[in-house]
């Protein structure tokens, strides 16, 4: 297992890096011995997360600003990646907003924001990486989905249908691409204590961590090359 380190040489592209779950992640897989390279929106954010993640930890790490709604901002992103660390081998689609209310009550801008953040980036991301993938015959494309992309719940209209959607990219990429050795997977966690989630009068401390679906991201990322996990679903083991 290289001295502890399985993923050693491997790069891993990890979306919406900066806080929460991704940059968790990111820490994650730069124990692991991974490459890392980090992109978000707040650039000051992602500067400080870099900056913590490569003070000796990560093997290398490569971060930049990018908006994941924008398709040449992700080509981009990743040829410069690829570049700088190599061949991306393990790429995290972890990028994501919510919008709480009723759906009838939403604007256009809404729906368009939440969409284009937790559904059309992963097209954007998973296509740029696919090729050189499909050339090397391998690697793993990991979507941070939802439990809410299974339950329904009053307000939550929109969010819901992102992730509804999120799953059944995820299907149907998988079946396109296991051929190739290509493993695409979703990982659908319920309340996570980051300050994205709506908390209200939720028990933070029985809450998910966002360490929780870094492990996740682990068992995936190092199961044996036969296997293939291809949804998790975490809860807490007490409801918050």
């Amino acid at each position: 297992m290289n001295n502890g380190k399985p993923l050693e040489g491997k790069v891993a592209i990890i979306t919406g890096a900066s806080r929460g779950i991704g940059l968790a992640v990111a820490h994650r897989l730069g124990t692991l011995g991974a490459k890392l390279s980090l992109c978000a929106r707040d650039a000051k954010r992602l500067e400080s997360a870099a900056r913590e993640l490569g003070g000796g930890m990560a093997a290398g790490v490569f971060a930049a600003a990018v908006d994941v709604r924008r398709g040449e901002q992700i080509v981009a992103f990743v040829q410069k990646t690829e570049k700088t660390l190599g061949p991306v081998e393990i790429l995290v689609n972890n990028a994501g907003i919510g919008y709480f209310g009723p759906t009838h009550e939403a604007t256009e801008a809404n729906w368009d924001s939440v969409l284009d953040t937790n559904l059309k980036s992963v097209f954007l991301a998973s296509q740029a990486v696919a090729p050189g993938m499909i050339q090397r015959r391998g690697g793993h494309i990991i979507n941070i989905a939802s439990l809410a992309g299974k339950n329904a719940f009053a307000g939550g209209g929109i969010y819901c249908a992102s992730k509804w959607g999120l799953l059944g990219l995820t299907e149907c990429m998988a079946e396109d691409l296991r051929g190739y050795g290509i493993r695409v997977s979703a990982i659908c966690p319920g309340s996570v204590a980051t300050d994205f989630s709506p908390h209200g009068k939720k028990d933070i401390s029985k809450m998910l961590q966002a360490e929780d679906i870094a492990h996740a991201v682990e068992m995936i990322v190092t199961q044996a090359p036969q296997s293939f996990i291809s949804e998790v679903l975490l809860r807490p083991t007490q409801k918050p």
